[in-house]
Order: C-alpha cells, then structure tokens, then sequence
C-alpha cells in the first residue's frame, strides 16, 4: 500500500502531460493545463499533497520519502521558473544515486544495513544475507540512476516520460521478484496463523 501512494504523484505527472493542452479560467485567472510544465506543476502540488498526508497520518515520513519529496522540490521548481525540462531530466539520476550513498553509509554509520532497516520486521535473515543484499541495492540505485539519465537525454521526451512512470516501476518490480528465491526461506510467518494452521493438521490428523 505504502508504495502505490508513492506512486501518485507520477501518475498525475503522466496524466497531465499526456492532455493535450488548454487554457483554463479560475475566477479571472488564467492558467495553461497540460504539457511537461504543466505536469511538473501537478508533481510539485501532489507530492507535497501526499507527503504532508502520510506524515499528519504517519506522524513522520522515512528518509527515502523525504529525499523523494526534497527531490521533486528542488528539481520542478527550476523546472517550472525557467521552463527547461533539463531539471527534471537529473532528478531521477540524482535521486537513485542517493539511495545508493545512504544503502552504502548505513554499512558504516548503522547498526543495521538499510536494506534491513527496511525488510528486517518481516524476514528473519542472518547479517551476512542482509550485507550480501545491501550491495546488490547499492549496485542497483547505481545501475538505475544512469539507466534514467542515458534514456532522459537520449531518448525522446514521450520515450523518456514513459520510462519514467512506468518503465523505473516495471524494473524495480522484477529486480524485487528476484530476491524472493533468497528471501523467502526467511520470511517469518505471524504466529496466530502458525497456529492455525498446526490446529487444522491436528484436527486433519485426528479425523484420519
């Protein structure tokens, strides 16, 4: 759940750049909807929508989603004063390269990998597992953040846009898939439904 209302505010990004553009009137006041710009304006509104909803619910945000919500504040405001999509072109190669640096200090600065810090209330895995993962992330945020930079200033702007929203989810989705086959033989199952289950092989067992 957490990670689709992450992911709104690229969807309103991709939704209003594919409008086609129009003027619209509010109460005298006349605005452009539609296009890149216009859809680094609805990023810059949605996220700190979501942000600011997450953390009056959450009482705090953690400091991905802060690096995420600095992020697009920094890049679409440029973005939007001078109307050079270049700005939002290096956010997320910027961003992804952070991840890396905090995912690389938490191995020095940490009592815990960051990668266990996020996965460690589910999966039960020996230190050794979690540093193996950390550097697998590590390279990862690497690999990705000039995956995004290559397709930004290479690519077309639809091209880019649409890797962007879709194509950064697609290859997180399969990169996480991947470490199931490691992670799953860790994965702690809730003791209610431990129990649970050892009372119906019980009663299957009685029955027999």
């Amino acid at each position: 759940m957490k990670q689709l209302i992450d992911y709104i505010p690229l969807l309103v990004f991709f939704s209003v750049w594919a409008m086609d553009e129009r003027a619209i009137n509010i109460a005298g006041f006349e605005h452009s909807i539609g296009g890149v710009f216009s859809a680094a304006e609805f990023l810059l509104a949605a996220s700190i929508i979501v942000y600011a909803s997450l953390f009056i619910s959450q009482k705090r945000l953690d400091k991905f989603q802060w690096i995420t919500l600095g992020a697009v504040i920094l890049f679409c405001l440029p973005t939007i004063i001078f109307r050079n999509i270049e700005f939002l072109k290096w956010k997320a190669p910027i961003v992804n390269w952070i991840f890396a640096t905090v995912f690389l200090g938490s191995r020095f600065f940490s009592d815990k990998p960051a990668i266990e810090h996020m996965m460690g209330h589910a999966v039960n895995a020996p230190k050794e597992v979690w540093f193996r993962l950390n550097t697998i992330w590590i390279i990862y945020f690497i690999i990705l953040g000039a995956v995004n930079l290559t397709v930004a200033f290479t690519l077309s702007e639809a091209h880019w846009i649409q890797f962007k929203v879709f194509g950064n989810l697609i290859i997180t989705f399969v990169f996480i898939m991947g470490q199931m086959p490691i992670l799953s033989k860790y994965i702690e199952i809730d003791e209610d439904e431990n129990e649970d289950s050892q009372s119906k092989e019980s009663v299957q067992g009685d029955s027999e």
